[in-house]
């Protein structure tokens, strides 16, 4: 036997035993991945009742399409190519039906409403142009349409109102770039070092000043990232009333502080210097100080939300179930996200509740900045619905939603990832009790809540939709406000509408309102509206009376007119308003649902001023009124384009009505001032800049629901709370130690643009 050969051996054995012990060891180290349970979301109603509110699939809209074009007896050319002559369809969405057939269908047994889609069409082809709406159904299968507008509008829409298709705005750009600098191609050489795509532009809205004007600033900047807040100095006004493009002409140009003719003058005032040039620096490609590229490298990777055993909601179709709660969704291609048929523990709360409109009212000592209040419907808060990131705009895991939309074109778009829903653990409890005194226990709930999200980019701004679920029974809707500021060119007295934010750079003053419908029905469609708050009053001390006492007390006010509901922008409401039912809880209270407003806002246009009744919905921060199919939303799309006539005034929605015992809706106003600052360079943040409601139960139950959540906490000093059958948060060691399996990162933003 060779003497080396037990060396030999225990050498290898000592080599398997380290490779083994590593395997081992690299193995025990990694946690396992989360497997999914089976789910144990609640199921209550039925998704196939929910699709009654469902958007428009892609081959519903192309159905519609091609039926129009079949049975209109016209030609529609596609609004991408269309000329401001030419006839065409604008864009196609979801008919509601109406409210009495929908309830009939889902809590009567009645018949299911038909399926229908209203588009709207521009008639420039007509001896008289306009606009008409059409109601086209049953769908999938169009068999019928019917004329709309004068029902809805009390005749036809001027064609003047129509809101801007994007061929329109290329269009005009096109006229600038041909005939207005054309006249000036001195000053645009030397001043703006113009070589022909280096400008971007924005416009104003309204368009001029009287029903029928058709005029518009155009904004010049540097044409890089982040371009609205590179302004050049140049501002030009092009009257373009008429549908015939040749007649489209300059009628105004404004350039540092003064006016001229038009571009002509400009140019002869340059060239014989006597124009006052104040050359901006030319900004590189990403903007420099506008550029959203991070200043510093990526570091630690950010805390991330996972749920270890999968979600805890269900998504079917359009139809969303979490904790008790359930409801369907859409998005208007005008305002954007809404819900319909919101319930909670089966019982139904809300029949809808959805954005209307989105306005800002903008202050400069320039042409466009003084005059633009934009409203922000007519360009499409759903058509313009972002693709949402991954890990940024919501949760890297939540459950993300493709919506699709018809507008500027004949073909229907797909927006992947544009609505997201996820739980949120929002990291503070939700109710808690800590326990030093007689007994000792801790008892709590963690807030952890259900949130739908839409972010609808408008231009500069981009606008962060949430509706928010918790499990107490409340219901938020909240709007964060971000994106980059509007600006001026500074010149003059400049700082008396904003502040500089960068050299050339005024950050203008401006107004944010947002409005919201929200169709409660509390304990039934029958509600009436009440009001409690607080007074002092003064007694004497019962077991001391030579001493007084200023004691709290609870008033009450049954609010039984629709002038006595409706609450201006800026006066003091009653701090508790709620819809209340015809039915009472355990306690003889009213059942009710508490309306609680979070706003900080500006003040409102002056009621004299002669657009003021186009957004009449600003004036109140609360308008309650009986609802009504003849008044489904508070503005109009044509609103926008012709505010001095208004195709629809909210203000006429109150008109002293008996609202008790209703079916009634509350129409909510939230808004903040904004006054940009240096930190809104490169963009504005969300921190502060957040505004909406809360719908909270007020008596609608006998005690809290939530202590019936799955997720409460109890333990007592006696027992052992490191024990997960005694407290589930114990458990999380083993049921929490997973790896959650994130698929691959993507993005479709830059996709068929």
């Amino acid at each position: 036997m060779n003497p080396r050969l037990p060396y030999v051996l225990l050498v290898g054995a000592a080599v398997i035993i380290f490779i083994l012990s590593c395997m081992l060891l690299s193995r025990g180290g990694r946690s396992p991945s989360c497997k999914s349970q089976p789910s144990v979301v609640e199921q209550t109603g039925s998704t196939s009742q929910s699709l009654v509110f469902a958007d428009l699939t892609a081959e519903e809209m192309s159905q519609v399409v091609r039926y129009l074009q079949g049975q209109l007896g016209v030609p529609l050319v596609d609004a991408s190519r269309a000329k401001p002559w030419d006839n065409c369809i604008a864009w196609v969405d979801l008919q509601v039906p109406a409210k009495a057939e929908v309830l009939r269908f889902l809590d009567a047994g009645g018949a299911r409403p038909a399926r229908e889609a209203l588009a709207v069409l521009y008639f420039g082809k007509q001896p008289e142009p306009n606009i008409s709406e059409y109601v086209v159904g049953p769908l999938p299968t169009p068999a019928y349409h019917r004329d709309v507008t004068v029902q809805k509008y009390g005749g036809k829409v001027p064609y003047h109102r129509r809101p801007t298709l994007r061929g329109e705005y290329e269009q005009l750009g096109e006229f600038l770039e041909t005939k207005a600098f054309a006249a000036a191609p001195t000053f645009l050489q030397e001043v703006l070092d113009y070589d022909g795509t280096n400008l971007a532009f924005q416009t104003s809205v309204p368009h001029g000043f009287q029903s029928g004007d058709r005029v518009t600033w155009f904004v010049l900047f540097q044409n890089v990232s982040g371009f609205f807040v590179h302004p050049v100095g140049l501002e030009v006004l092009v009257d373009h009333s008429s549908l015939d493009v040749s007649q489209w002409a300059v009628s105004r140009v404004f350039y540092n502080g003064q006016y001229y003719r038009d571009m002509v003058q400009l140019e002869s005032a340059y060239v014989q210097g006597r124009i006052s040039v104040e050359k901006v620096r030319k900004a590189p490609w990403d903007g420099e100080f506008s550029s959203m590229k991070p200043r510093a490298p990526a570091a630690a990777p950010l805390p991330v939300q996972f749920e270890p055993q999968g979600p805890r909601y269900s998504v079917r179709e359009n139809r969303v179930v979490f904790q008790g709660w359930s409801f369907a969704f859409g998005m208007s291609v005008s305002a954007g996200l809404r819900l319909f048929d919101i319930r909670h523990k089966g019982q139904r709360v809300a029949y809808e509740l959805s954005v209307q409109e989105a306005l800002s009212v903008y202050g400069s000592n320039c042409p466009a900045g003084m005059s633009t209040r934009y409203m922000d419907g007519s360009f499409g808060l759903g058509r313009y619905a972002s693709p949402l990131v991954p890990g940024l705009d919501c949760p890297y895991l939540a459950t993300y939603v493709d919506t699709h939309s018809l507008s500027d074109s004949l073909r229907p778009k797909k927006r992947k990832a544009s609505l997201c829903i996820f739980e949120h653990n929002l990291g503070s409890p939700l109710r808690r009790h800590y326990s030093n005194l007689q007994s000792l226990y801790y008892g709590g709930l963690v807030n952890s809540a259900l949130v739908i999200r839409s972010i609808t980019t408008v231009g500069n701004y981009d606008y962060v939709w949430d509706f928010i679920f918790y499990q107490n029974g409340a219901i938020e809707g909240k709007v964060q406000a971000t994106g980059y500021p509007s600006s001026s060119f500074f010149h003059g007295d400049g700082l008396r509408y904003g502040n500089r934010l960068w050299e050339h750079t005024l950050g203008t003053i401006h107004t944010q309102f947002v409005n919201y419908k929200v169709d409660l029905d509390v304990g039934g469609v029958k509600n009436s509206l009440v009001a409690h708050d607080m007074a002092f009053e003064m007694t004497r001390a019962p077991w001391s009376p030579e001493q007084q006492i200023e004691r709290p007390r609870l008033t009450k006010k049954v609010l039984d007119t629709e002038d006595q509901a409706a609450f201006r922008l800026q006066s003091k409401m009653p701090r508790y308003i709620y819809f209340a039912a015809n039915s009472k809880n355990k306690w003889g209270h009213q059942r009710g649902y508490r309306i609680q407003i979070t706003s900080l806002p500006g003040d409102h246009v002056p009621e004299a001023s002669s657009m003021e009744r186009a957004i009449s919905w600003a004036r109140y921060q609360l308008a309650v009124t009986r609802r009504k199919e003849e008044e489904p939303t508070s503005t109009s799309i044509y609103n926008q384009n012709d505010p001095w006539t208004p195709t629809v005034a909210f203000a006429d929605f109150i008109n002293n009505e008996t609202i008790t015992n209703e079916d009634l809706v509350a129409w909510i106003t939230a808004g903040f001032l904004h006054i940009p600052h240096s930190e809104d360079i490169p963009n504005t943040v969300t921190v502060g800049n957040s505004v909406g409601f809360l719908l909270r139960p007020y008596n609608y139950y006998d005690l809290d629901p939530s202590i019936y959540s799955h997720d409460g906490v109890f333990f007592t000093s006696e027992q052992d709370f490191t024990a997960c059958e005694i407290n589930p948060l114990a458990c999380l060691p083993k049921t929490a130690s997973c790896l959650p399996n994130f698929p691959p990162f993507t993005y479709d933003g830059f996709r068929n643009m």
